[in-house]
């Protein structure tokens, strides 16, 4: 049984909420140099991923999580490659 698309969402914004939180004060290389955070961050936009993976294609299209979750996974592949 899936979820509905409001429990979705919430994760969704519980992780946004979480990512925002542990970085509003840092400068770039103080993210950088921190990799308990970094790693941290990767899970929520794991979360994040899957989230907007398992929500349905009418919901996604209602909300553009689309292309949401292409800026997702740039955001996620740029905290390995910097």
């Amino acid at each position: 049984m899936s979820k509905e698309p409001v429990e979705y969402i919430k994760h969704i914004a519980d992780e946004c909420s979480y990512i925002i939180s542990v970085s509003k004060n840092l400068s770039k290389n103080e993210f950088w140099d921190d990799e308990t955070l970094k790693r941290a961050v990767a899970r929520s936009l794991d979360i994040i991923g899957e989230a907007t993976k398992k929500a349905s294609a009418n919901f996604k299209v209602k909300l553009s999580l689309i292309q949401w979750k292409n800026k997702i996974i740039v955001l996620y592949q740029s905290l390995y490659l910097y």
